[in-house]
């Protein structure tokens, strides 16, 4: 990116970039690490719930008093973004309904956003992104998530002029792990209740790592970054390890799994009788290109990468993600460069509240990770025309039917509020680019 000495200039001319946190759990305790050792930033405000935690979790990530004594603690995230005291908001919340509402605002207030609310960002990101170019802002994804690493290893392979053939991530996956609910995930993760509790693990948060729903979230907002597809049935999510992708990962017709080129998929770290992969890519992603001539072919063979039996097809990785530890890059793309590290471009891909198990009517659903429903990556096409529930809006609503297990939920099956700006928003996005 090439920003670090101009971070010195700022830092010089005491003239920092000003960032505006909302949200300091895990993540922005991450981003909130590696303040004190970047010149030429400063976290202005910190908006959350309870501004004591927050207080408390820059002092546990080791800022001094001092550095602790600058910032503003608040719990009224509006009245932050109205201060004047930031340039760039990074929206940590997780909660897709306040996400909306807060990025809007941000743009609103002519503020650049870093999403790490992907939840929001597939809900209805597509529209925010749009507003933000309009007003001449960066809405950003999140560097350091996987799919914002994601969409720069595509951006590499586009500019260097690949076809790209697949791209994503790779989890730890199991079929029966789509029925995960937080009574049961941390069996899959080797931990006790009581383990996962004194490490301020959070049960629903952590299964729906495990149970599909992230690895859909993630897959859709690739997808609308990129314009590469989501498969028609959802994720495979085939086993795969760095030495297999261009192998596994290239169209049927030619021995692989894939439908077709040009898709989005997320590799299993376990064989489906629970074996182990070799190498594999659990904490990665990945970029499956294809070479445009014999040339670039030989080339593969010739510097020693990793090829399908054709030789046509190969494949790039990153082994590791730090998630808030590279926060930073995002921030200083759209501050420095106004540029975003990955943004919404389209609406390509969606995620539905599908049932964990048989629902009766008058449950209440209890949304991303919990007991009742995962989420399921879909063409936002195939989503819209069976008028799916995005899992972004399955919280706290009761159903009016019956769902089977493995069923859609759809937007009549539940009583929902209309008025809810969250809704108003997926409405007015799904008007625009449905």
């Amino acid at each position: 990116m090439f920003v670090y000495q101009e971070l010195l200039a700022r830092a010089a001319a005491h003239k920092p970039v000003r960032v505006g946190l909302i949200g300091a759990g895990k993540f922005g305790s991450m981003f909130l690490s590696q303040v004190p050792t970047t010149p030429g930033l400063k976290v202005s405000a910190i908006a959350d719930l309870r501004p004591d935690a927050a207080r408390k979790a820059c002092a546990e990530v080791g800022w001094p008093e001092d550095l602790i004594s600058e910032v503003v603690f608040t719990d009224d995230a509006m009245s932050m973004m109205a201060t004047g005291d930031v340039d760039v908001i990074v929206e940590a919340t997780g909660n897709p309904v306040v996400g909306l509402v807060h990025a809007r605002e941000s743009i609103r207030q002519g503020l650049h956003v870093v999403m790490v609310n992907v939840e929001a960002d597939v809900l209805a990101g597509a529209l925010l992104a749009e507003e933000a170019r309009t007003a001449g802002v960066v809405y950003s994804m999140a560097y350091g998530d996987q799919p914002a690493l994601t969409c720069e290893m595509v951006e590499w392979a586009r500019t260097c002029g690949f076809n790209v053939v697949a791209a994503g991530k790779g989890t730890k996956y199991l079929p029966s792990y789509h029925a995960s609910t937080p009574d049961t995930v941390w069996d899959h993760y080797g931990l006790t209740a009581e383990e996962a509790a004194e490490a301020g693990m959070n049960a629903q948060m952590f299964n729906s790592f495990l149970d599909g729903t992230k690895s859909a979230l993630e897959m859709a907002a690739i997808a609308n970054a990129t314009g590469l597809t989501a498969p028609a049935s959802g994720l495979l999510f085939p086993p795969a390890g760095m030495d297999d992708l261009a192998h596994v990962l290239r169209p049927v017709a030619e021995g692989g799994q894939l439908a077709g080129k040009g898709m989005v998929e997320v590799v299993s770290s376990l064989e489906r009788d629970g074996r182990p992969v070799c190498r594999d890519l659990r904490w990665g992603v990945y970029v499956v290109i294809e070479a445009p001539n014999p040339y670039a072919a030989a080339c593969f063979r010739q510097y020693g990468m990793n090829t399908d039996a054709t030789g046509r097809y190969s494949a790039m990785y990153k082994p590791f993600h730090l998630i808030g530890l590279e926060l930073n890059i995002s921030i200083l793309s759209a501050a420095l460069l106004g540029k975003p590290t990955g943004s919404t471009l389209s609406f390509e891909g969606d995620v539905a509240a599908t049932a964990k198990r048989d629902l009766a009517a008058g449950e209440v659903l209890d949304g991303e990770g919990g007991a009742t429903v995962w989420g399921k990556l879909l063409p936002a096409k195939a989503s819209l025309e069976c008028s799916a529930l995005p899992i972004g809006l399955a919280h706290g609503v009761r159903l009016k039917n019956r769902i089977a297990a493995g069923q859609i939920v759809t937007w009549g099956d539940v009583e929902i509020d209309e008025t809810i700006e969250a809704v108003r928003i997926r409405r007015e996005m799904e008007q625009r680019f449905g």
